[in-house]
């Protein structure tokens, strides 16, 4: 402590004098943060919110304090008068079940206006939402709760933009503090060319968090192999890319796609790659529990429109595989009888 009564800190890397004597919960407050609405990590320790009123910031200590980002608002899942063909089609994913067979992401859009209503155009139950250092320097900027109010809708904390299984745990257990969330979406990217997956620190995370209590829905390559891995690791859902993130190529090999559906017992969605609501259709059609996706709803040139388009073709192909398509033949077959020709 300085003779002025302060202490060196560091917040989400930078350099902060402060008052010394304040607890945790005094800093956010000063900082101008509700304690209830954000995580903290004290030198690379979540602390509990429970007691960041009693834990005291000390000189020397090193502090990230994060939050949800994104954008998007989405009504109380299944009020309205909006019934469906599907209505009694619903999927679990640990112990929690849902209607909507699309999820969606909260990045890219151009305002939180559009997101909200591309969100409630989608029918989507579950977001996706990143999980990220608050801005100390400007602690108004709107949060993602102020948005969506996690009691209507699902949040998916996810570890986009993790290079190491390290980075992916300790992100995800500042999620769990943050919100108490344990469905997860694990994510652990190779390199940042391809954003492919780093199966094998994929799989360390994954049997880390499934220990730790969490049940994560992690992304992973179209590799049925793989897949089964995941499953015994502890995955509660297996996530396959299409194509690269962000990509919009559409699935590029409904082979293996189809092999780790009909080789898992667990969900399987298709995670990256689709680019219009044909290539959801595909997806659904091969068997796939449903279809994660950004990109292709938040850069379309109409987001809010694409986002109906999707929910209806996501419904479409689910719809289709359940009906069950006529087999294929090397030859024309009259649809009309011949019996009774003029």
């Amino acid at each position: 402590m300085s003779i002025d009564g302060t202490i060196s800190i560091h917040i989400n890397g930078e350099h902060r004098r402060i008052r010394d004597g304040l607890t945790l919960a005094q800093l956010a407050s000063e900082l101008g943060f509700v304690p209830e609405k954000v995580a903290v990590e004290r030198n690379l320790e979540v602390v509990p919110r429970s007691t960041l009123a009693q834990v005291k910031v000390e000189d020397g200590d090193e502090l990230e304090i994060v939050h949800f980002v994104g954008g998007g608002d989405h009504p109380v899942a299944g009020g309205g008068d909006d019934v469906t063909a599907l209505d009694d089609d619903s999927w679990t994913v640990a112990d929690k079940r849902f209607r909507s067979r699309l999820i969606v992401g909260t990045g890219k859009y151009k305002s939180f206006e559009q997101n909200a209503a591309a969100v409630a155009a989608s029918g989507a139950e579950i977001v996706t939402v990143a999980v990220r250092r608050v801005n100390v320097s400007d602690p108004k900027a709107p949060m993602l709760t102020d948005y969506i109010d996690p009691k209507k809708i699902t949040y998916l904390p996810n570890t986009a933009g993790c290079f190491t299984g390290e980075d992916a745990i300790r992100t995800l257990r500042l999620a769990r503090e943050a919100g108490g969330w344990e469905l997860v979406k694990l994510e652990v990217l190779g390199e940042a060319r391809t954003l492919y997956p780093d199966m094998v620190e994929t799989l360390r995370a994954t049997e880390v968090l499934a220990k730790e209590g969490f049940k994560p829905m992690v992304y992973c390559v179209d590799d049925p192999i793989a897949a089964k891995r995941l499953e015994d690791a502890g995955a509660v859902a297996i996530m396959p890319l299409g194509a690269p993130i962000g990509s919009g190529l559409g699935i590029q090999n409904r082979v293996t796609i189809r092999l780790i559906v009909e080789g898992t017992k667990l969900p399987v969605l298709v995670d990256a790659g689709v680019g219009t609501a044909s290539e959801a259709t595909v997806a659904m059609e091969l068997g796939c529990t449903g279809v994660l996706m950004n990109t292709a709803i938040a850069e379309a040139k109409d987001p809010v429109l694409m986002a109906a388009a999707m929910k209806a073709g996501v419904e479409a192909g689910r719809m289709a595989y359940r009906a069950g398509r006529m087999g294929k033949r090397m030859y024309a077959d009259p649809s009309s009888p011949l019996a009774g020709l003029i």
